[in-house]
């Protein structure tokens, strides 16, 4: 099964972003997709970014995935 998890874009370099997924830090190829800016959210998987999607899906999103994990508001 493949995962794509959502982050916001803190900043780009050419083809690389620095990504947040919830409090860390990771790198982002931006390879596949084009016209991404800093305050931007991509779904991410195995490190490149693979879609754009809006601020509402990327934390609705989030929300159910930690919802599945167990990080939900009901644990």
């Amino acid at each position: 099964m493949c995962l794509a998890i959502p982050a916001k874009v803190l900043s780009v370099d050419g083809p690389a972003a620095r990504v947040l997924i919830g409090d860390t830090e990771y790198n982002a190829s931006l390879l596949l997709i084009d016209d991404v800016k800093e305050g931007d959210y991509i779904m991410l998987h195995a490190g490149f970014a693979i879609q754009k999607v809006d601020e509402e899906e990327a934390i609705e999103t989030m929300r159910l995935l930690n919802e599945v994990a167990g990080y939900g508001p009901e644990s």
